[in-house]
């Protein structure tokens, strides 16, 4: 009997000792990760993980495979209902999954084509009616500045993917985390393990509502120049479009709205071959002597915007790359997508340029003859209204997730009923995005200094500066000395042109309300 007591002393003494000494190493680990000298583990990155919904909403459009997942362990947070994107199988699976069958393996995931195409709609969209704009105001420069620009894109694009995984203890490369909001958790943890997510949410959201009201604006924009004789401002135009825009509020998925994208896409693409084809045919009178290698020091700020604007993809690409049937097809397809999406931007705008030269206005569609404007105008306003949905949406569920159903942590009650319904007041918020969509439509009408503005202030943010940093801080031991250079250099250089973007857009619009200066 004695020497039984013995024995379980004995054990609980020998376990005593190893809970201490494993919260002692944790606690050294600790402190050496606040002090920046390790990038956080796989199992850190685990944890640090808080599920981000944008990548879901914004992409739902673009036939993203998704699956449904519970809410266990609390790590994940989701909601019963709420959807996240597969991993690419590499990676170690979500708790919350439920193992009676194989999910993973009944969702199809995309090829590499598909990857592309939705590549391609991100960064291949209507805002590229505004690049002729910045060829304007830099010229030779403006062109340089459309490859430099996809190059740049294109590289961190794949160094924010690599951010996504960690070596194991094998030395193979596991997918730790699933969203950029991970990453930039990983990024700020342990000392400021939320901080990093907030900081990418709310550049986020601010780049979704801008994008909802450059779409106001540019279909204002155009109805006002397809039919001038009509007693119909801008604004007033701006208005009716919103108008039809309001069951937007309505919305609890885009599987409606998302049989549409196909449709847009090809609206779009042929009315970009028909402003070509145009500007082909005045080619003997194309102004060749008005491209120059001197730059609009005040005006050319807004081109740089204006052009990083019209490569943001980084939102998704973790997502979509997660979907992949093939990964490791991820670096050639963003290849020659930023490839075929730089030619084709540089002819597009450089064309269209050469035909109008200093008569060149902030949508180029404006410029044709009244013939063919209205024609082409009103499939841009379809365009942009069938586009709408999608960035509105993303950015109502990552406002209702943070502040309505952060797991019990919301500011606010949570604005479903326990039937899933939508709550009139929640309904009422939803209408209030919409109408403040419009308010910044009309009271700043100005597209060209709106998106300018935008890509300064979350595009650069987004797509230059953050995935540099990151790349920097969790993948620091594995990085030669020339990804180094880059990354510092993007970072750099990204943060002058935000800053002088930012600073000239800002003047800029301040000079159109001083003079009231029209588009």
């Amino acid at each position: 009997m004695a020497h039984l007591i013995r024995h379980k002393l004995t054990n609980k003494l020998t376990n005593a000792a190893h809970t201490v000494s494993n919260k002692s190493q944790a606690k050294v680990s600790g402190v050496f990760a606040r002090l920046g000298f390790q990038a956080a583990t796989d199992e850190e990155g685990v944890g640090f993980a808080e599920c981000d919904d944008l990548d879901y909403d914004y992409r739902q459009g673009m036939q993203m495979d998704v699956f449904q997942g519970d809410d266990e362990g609390g790590e994940c947070g989701l909601e019963d209902g709420d959807s996240h994107y597969q991993r690419d199988g590499t990676g170690p699976k979500p708790q919350g999954l439920k193992t009676g069958g194989s999910l993973d393996e009944d969702k199809p995931k995309i090829t590499s084509w598909e990857a592309g195409w939705n590549v391609t709609n991100a960064i291949q969209g209507m805002f590229v009616l505004g690049l002729p704009y910045a060829i304007l105001h830099g010229g030779y420069l403006g062109l340089f500045l459309i490859i430099f620009a996809a190059v740049v894109c294109c590289y961190t694009g794949k160094i924010l993917i690599a951010c996504l995984y960690e070596e194991n203890e094998d030395g193979i490369k596991v997918r730790v985390r699933d969203s950029y909001v991970d990453v930039a958790n990983a990024c700020c943890a342990p000392r400021f393990p939320a901080l990093g997510g907030h900081v990418v949410n709310v550049a986020q959201i601010i780049e979704l509502v801008m994008t909802c009201i450059l779409y106001v604006v540019v279909s204002g924009n155009l109805m006002y120049n397809s039919f001038p004789g009509l007693p119909i401002s801008q604004k007033a135009w701006s208005v009716v479009a919103t108008a039809a825009l309001l069951p937007c509020a309505f919305l609890k998925n885009l599987k409606a709205v998302s049989k549409f994208s196909l449709l847009c896409t090809l609206a779009h693409f042929v009315i970009n071959v028909l402003v070509i084809a145009y500007c082909l045919s005045r080619a003997r009178d194309w102004a060749w002597e008005k491209v120059k290698f001197y730059i609009d020091v005040k005006k050319f700020p807004i081109s740089i915007g204006i052009i990083v604007f019209s490569y943001t993809s980084q939102i998704f690409l973790p997502s979509l790359e997660g979907n992949m049937q093939k990964p490791s097809e991820f670096h050639c397809m963003m290849d020659w997508t930023h490839i075929s999406a730089c030619v084709l931007k540089g002819l597009f705008a450089l064309v269209a340029y050469l035909t109008w030269a200093d008569a060149t206005k902030e949508v180029i569609t404006d410029n044709l003859p009244s013939t063919i404007r209205a024609v082409v105008n009103l499939f841009l306003v379809a365009k942009a209204l069938l586009s709408y949905p999608l960035p509105f949406f993303a950015a109502v569920e990552v406002l209702e997730k943070s502040l309505f159903q952060d797991g019990g942590r919301a500011l606010f009650p949570d604005c479903y009923g326990p039937t899933g319904q939508l709550k009139s007041w929640g309904l009422g918020l939803r209408v209030a995005l919409v109408v403040f969509t419009l308010l910044m439509a009309v009271f700043v009408p100005h597209f060209a200094l709106l998106m300018g503005l935008t890509g300064s202030l979350t595009g650069a943010g987004l797509c230059f500066l953050l995935p540099s940093l990151f790349h920097l801080k969790l993948q620091w031991r594995n990085l030669l000395w020339h990804h180094v250079f880059f990354d510092v250099a993007i970072f750099v250089i990204g943060g002058i042109c935000a800053i002088s973007g930012f600073i000239h857009s800002i003047e800029g619009l301040i000079e159109a309300f001083k003079y009231n200066i029209q588009d």
